[in-house]
């Protein structure tokens, strides 16, 4: 994750805050960007309650027009954004221009496991147990969330295989990518250098 101590690093999709308040425990500035006026106020008190007001910025705006200058940013952080855009390409190029040459961008999304044993689980999990636990917690919009989980992530890989995926970070001018599964592969974490 790009965070040295003193660098500016821009966190798009910031929602609630949880990774512009790890960030900023390891030193760096934070600019936390949101397209949702109510997720930044969560957000807000998240920064206050951690006493982090000072190290950290939480604006509104959009992935695909950042309120931002060109290459003022040391490194950025997006999370759980991807699935959600019509045209992916288009937002890592805009990511990528708020990034300094040299700075880093790294990129969480949800992932499917790779192994059918895991996958299969992974099914299970989303298709079932997720949108269950998510009735009994929050209602219909929770297990409308879960259901809605189960298919787009998957939708998202059929369109965008791993190596298409990763031509769309090079073609946004970033190199020396590195791809993570973690939680045997529930998660992918795709971070790169960008270019001079």
């Amino acid at each position: 994750m790009p965070a040295g101590r003193g660098d500016l690093v821009v966190d798009v999709a910031t929602g609630t805050g949880a990774v512009a308040v790890l960030l900023a425990r390891r030193g760096a500035r934070v600019v936390g960007i949101d397209r949702s006026p109510e997720m930044l106020a969560a957000g807000r008190r998240r920064v206050a309650a951690a006493g982090l007001g000072d190290r950290i910025d939480l604006r509104l705006g959009e992935a695909e027009r950042l309120p931002l200058p060109d290459a003022g940013a040391d490194g950025l952080t997006v999370s759980y954004l991807l699935r959600y855009v019509d045209e992916p390409g288009a937002v890592l190029r805009e990511l990528a221009r708020v990034v300094r040459p040299g700075g880093v961008l790294a990129s969480l999304e949800f992932g499917v496991p790779p192994r059918a044993p895991a996958r299969a689980a992974w099914r299970a999990y989303t298709g079932a147990v997720l949108p269950l636990a998510g009735a009994v917690v929050g209602g219909r919009p929770w297990w409308e969330a879960g259901r809605f989980l189960h298919r787009s992530i998957p939708g998202f890989y059929a369109r965008h295989p791993e190596g298409r995926l990763l031509g769309l970070y090079r073609a946004a001018g970033l190199r020396s990518l590195r791809l993570r599964r973690l939680s045997l592969g529930g998660a992918v974490l795709i971070s790169g250098v960008r270019e001079g």
